[in-house]
């Protein structure tokens, strides 16, 4: 199944748009945020494209208007080590995931998300990772 995610401003501006695929409408915010980070970092690692736009910054990366930009072109962006700093971003405070415009407290939390659930990521910090 493929859901939407939006990107939000904390003023609800609608940022980016991603779909992604998920295995199935039971879950849990730790595998949503997974599916998430891997379908943009596997996007970029088969593609290379001069800009990296993802919920995590790559640390070897500057910011910049198009997304971020990696000093090293032919590096790719180790999966393993966005995901956890998402999950550490999450837990930190640095988003905050809305699921049917209602905040999910937990990474434990189990969602139940079919392809029309409004799933929205809100940015509150900068965000650097792997």
């Amino acid at each position: 199944m493929t859901i939407t995610i939006k990107d939000e401003s904390l003023t609800g501006d609608i940022l980016n748009e991603i779909a992604i695929a998920v295995e199935s409408e039971m879950m849990t915010v730790r595998d949503l945020i997974a599916a998430r980070v891997a379908s943009e970092v596997k996007a970029y690692n088969s593609r290379m494209p001069e800009y990296f736009k993802g919920l995590i910054q790559p640390s070897e990366a500057e910011k910049t208007l198009n997304g971020f930009r990696l000093k090293n072109k032919k590096k790719t962006i180790d999966l393993e080590k966005q995901i956890f700093v998402a999950y550490d971003a999450f837990q930190k405070n640095g988003y905050i995931i809305l699921v049917n415009d209602e905040q999910v407290e937990s990474l434990d939390q189990e969602l139940i998300i079919g392809k029309e659930t409004p799933v929205s990521f809100v940015k509150l910090t900068p965000l650097v990772g792997g």
